[in-house]
């Protein structure tokens, strides 16, 4: 269906098929009027009635009612004046004469009358197929489009194509107010007078403009985008003649497609937000009261250790184990900014690898050295091969990552217990593997140990929950893998894997960094 303007020349290009089926109409009835001409002065006139009442009913299937009755006239005619007795003459004496003469007339009529009602039909269908078909075809494009962006440009295409009228939409931005979009008017400011009729329309949920019962100072009719839980917005057609009943249903029915896709992106980044605001503000409560439960721990610790100094004359020993407290909160509070600070370089992306050749012992010497006081109550085995090469790592981040991964399992396993930590080689790289016989993790909170701000329901662990997903995001910026699973005897087992070059230098002579 096409309502926009008509195109030039649709007039008289419509009279040309029209004065062409005229004497099509008259070229026939003639030509059948001859072919009867010997059957002129007999007794068999009626015959040539019956061959002419046939011929205007096979006319009537392809003719319009104008030529039929042109061709229904001249019958009548023709077969009065040549071959109804007396001849050459208009004068009927017989009544069933005077009724077949009739009879062109009320068959023309009447096939006339049904054949156009059998054509319009025709017509309709056609055109309800083809409105099918491109809500069909509408629906299918909206269906795959992703974004609010991409469902305006689909829409005011179809629209335009559909309609022939140039359309843009008017959309809320989330706080009720509109804000102009669609092919040709994105970025364009409304006026002062388009502002005023969308906000009616948009307010009142009413059509208003041309052709509607609100006619407004604008050059366009805008219909509200009505969906069942929110009004996207509006949408604005530059019509030139108002819509019939069919054209209106057809429209409203497009329009419908329309305002459901738009919800759907609507209820769907409402959604999202909720989501992220729940998100927000869980993180946000579990780093407040992470942050505060790990602060006032050491903080506690540096000040009454701090006063106890201050204001006691203690032996050199105590003051030297005071000393070591505030010592050991001191550093507990350095790893605590050092997983913040971390953290916020893996959020920011801000992480360079900075790759070189190291013996992997001593970096396993370096984290075991540097947790030895939570170590102690430990007994942590090491396995590496004789023949383990060198491996090409950034050592400052795997060094966290080993750090974090080990002061993991010293916050959960049970005191006195064994930690494994093995290394070896693979074709692409090395791998490090950490076992512990602490509880293990639930089956249901594997896929979460990497979390942020993820810890599991232990009283005796503390920490934010973010050392695991500095283990995480350290490997990954290596470009290698770590997975979890509960060991088979109990506890947790840690598999991480780097992909490293082989070296090319001799290992013995090579001085390792």
């Amino acid at each position: 269906m096409k309502t926009g303007k008509p195109e030039q020349g649709g007039i008289s290009g419509s009279r040309k098929p029209e004065t062409g089926q005229y004497l099509i109409s008259a070229a026939i009835t003639g030509i059948a009027a001859l072919s009867c001409a010997p059957l002129a002065g007999g007794s068999h006139y009626h015959v040539v009635s019956f061959i002419l009442l046939f011929v205007v009913s096979i006319m009537s299937t392809f003719l319009g009612i104008g030529p039929v009755l042109l061709a229904s006239t001249l019958s009548a005619l023709i077969w009065n004046f040549f071959f109804i007795p007396p001849q050459l003459t208009f004068h009927i004496d017989k009544p069933e004469d005077l009724l077949i003469f009739g009879l062109f007339f009320i068959i023309a009529l009447v096939n006339g009358i049904l054949t156009t009602r059998i054509r319009r039909q025709e017509v309709l269908a056609r055109e309800r197929e083809k409105r099918t078909e491109s809500l069909f075809r509408l629906t299918h494009e909206l269906s795959k489009a992703s974004g609010i962006d991409e469902i305006v440009v689909i829409a005011a295409e179809k629209i335009e194509e559909q309609f022939s009228a140039p359309a843009f939409l008017i959309l809320q931005d989330g706080n009720n107010h509109l804000m102009v979009t669609g092919r040709g008017r994105k970025n364009i400011p409304l006026s002062l007078n388009e502002a005023e009729a969308a906000g009616w329309v948009f307010s009142h949920v009413k059509k208003a403009g041309n052709f509607t019962a609100h006619p407004l100072t604008v050059n366009y009719t805008l219909y509200p985008l009505q969906g069942n839980k929110i009004n996207p917005g509006v949408v604005a057609i530059r019509q030139t003649e108002a819509f019939n009943e069919e054209q209106q249903s057809y429209w409203d029915t497009f329009i419908a497609q329309i305002t459901n896709a738009l919800e759907r992106e609507f209820l769907g980044e409402l959604a999202r937000q909720a989501r992220f605001l729940a998100e927000s503000d869980r993180l946000y409560k579990t780093l407040f009261n992470s942050i505060s439960h790990e602060l006032r721990i050491p903080v506690a610790t540096i000040m009454g250790a701090s006063d106890t100094i201050l204001n006691t004359e203690e032996s050199g020993n105590i003051q030297k184990e005071l000393i070591g407290e505030i010592f050991t909160a001191s550093l507990r509070l350095n790893r605590l900014i050092e997983n913040l600070l971390n953290i916020t370089r893996l959020e920011s992306g801000h992480i360079s690898v900075r790759l070189d050749w190291y013996d992997i012992n001593d970096l396993i010497n370096m984290v075991l050295e540097e947790l030895e006081d939570e170590l102690k109550p430990f007994s942590v085995q090491v396995s590496i091969p004789d023949d383990m090469p060198p491996v090409k790592i950034d050592f400052g981040l795997m060094e966290q990552v080993l750090y974090n991964l080990l002061y993991n399992a010293a916050q959960h396993a049970p005191a006195a217990s064994e930690i494994l930590l093995t290394a070896g080689t693979t074709e692409s790289g090395f791998t490090l593997q950490l076992t512990d016989k602490g509880p293990g993790f639930p089956e249901t909170a594997l896929k979460q140990v990497f979390d942020k701000f993820y810890r599991v329901d232990n009283k005796k662990a503390g920490g934010l929950g973010l050392g695991l997903s500095i283990v995480k995001g350290f490997t990954e910026a290596h470009k290698g893998s770590i997975h979890v699973e509960n060991a088979p005897g109990g506890g947790a087992l840690f598999t991480l894997h780097i992909p490293s070059e082989k070296p090319d230098f001799d290992i013995p002579n090579q001085t390792i960094k």
